[in-house]
């Protein structure tokens, strides 16, 4: 059997990020060749990662990546909020954002991507499951991109650069000065980061939503003991104040609480020297739409105590 030194274990976990007795096993098990024990790794690492993807994956890092014209904003979770000050995790998120830049919203695009050499981004992030024993997810990406103007991110409660729980990203279209438009998308950013907009503007609502809200409308009404004709009266009023409350544009600008986005729009032309339009916005709150399991301590430790 080839004898099987400190110095090939080291330069095995420097070229898989494995932990060093999985490093001393994988050149055993291949009798010392290099390459076989990389594979012998990525093998293992694949089935740790299948292991742990029944877990939960609600925590993790929202990362944002501007490049000229263009900006991604990218999810990636974890089991615990432990995994999010890891500084293996915080790199592989902020590389995912930045590769994220060219897979056009397309998260199994942004998948299949090259991270580095011989090691795509999903197979890198199977790496960092069998490194750090986490089930981890590549969950969504999405790329904003303006022909004339800027896109602006933002990071509520940024842990580091581009990197927290909470990433927008707002496309403004302008021929005006950038640097004032930078200013103004911040601004909105921040907004959209406080206000949560479901929709960018009422045109944008689906039939399904109104119809669901009329819906309640009526029989709310219906339930306090309105007739019906006066219930359908209602609907107007009751219906302008839902896209108030969901539709950017609609809503009111929280850093003054009494103009309308659409409005500050307007107004911000005067001052960047042209027509400001607000092309597109996204929003990604880490972990939301995930149904967190909730642990029962008392059947975990029943369940030791009893073997």
């Amino acid at each position: 059997m080839a004898e099987i030194t400190a110095s090939m274990v080291k330069d095995l976990r420097e070229k898989t990020g494995a932990g060093m007795m999985d490093a001393k096993k994988a050149l055993i098990e291949v009798g010392g060749d290099m390459e076989a024990a990389v594979d012998w790794l990525r093998k293992k690492g694949l089935a740790t990662a299948a292991k742990k993807s029944s877990r939960t994956a609600a925590e993790g890092l929202v990362a944002i990546a501007i490049a000229g014209n263009k900006a991604a904003v990218v999810e990636v979770n974890a089991e615990t909020d432990f995994v999010a000050r890891n500084d293996q995790f915080q790199s592989f998120v902020t590389k995912a954002a930045e590769l994220a830049l060219e897979a056009k919203s397309d998260i199994a695009a942004l998948a299949d991507t090259a991270y580095e050499a011989g090691k795509t981004v999903q197979e890198k992030l199977t790496n960092l499951i069998a490194t750090i024993g986490e089930n981890m997810s590549l969950r969504r990406t999405k790329v904003l991109e303006v022909k004339n103007g800027v896109v602006v991110g933002y990071v509520h409660n940024a842990i580091n650069p581009g990197l927290g729980k909470i990433g927008v990203l707002v496309a403004l279209e302008s021929a005006g000065d950038k640097a004032k438009l930078e200013v103004l998308g911040k601004q909105i950013a921040m907004h959209v980061a406080a206000a949560n907009p479901q929709f960018l503007a009422s045109a944008d609502v689906t039939p399904e939503a109104i119809e669901r809200e009329k819906n309640v409308i009526r029989e709310t009404a219906k339930a306090s003991g309105k007739p019906a004709d006066i219930i359908e009266k209602m609907l107007e009023g009751r219906m302008r104040k839902f896209y108030e409350e969901i539709c950017l544009l609609d809503q009111v600008f929280v850093m003054d609480g009494e103009t309308k986005i659409s409005k500050v729009l307007e107004n911000a032309a005067k001052d960047v020297g042209a027509p400001v339009a607000l092309s597109a916005y996204t929003r990604f709150q880490l972990g939301e739409g995930i149904e967190k399991e909730v642990a029962d301590f008392a059947a975990e430790v029943a369940a030791v105590v009893n073997g």
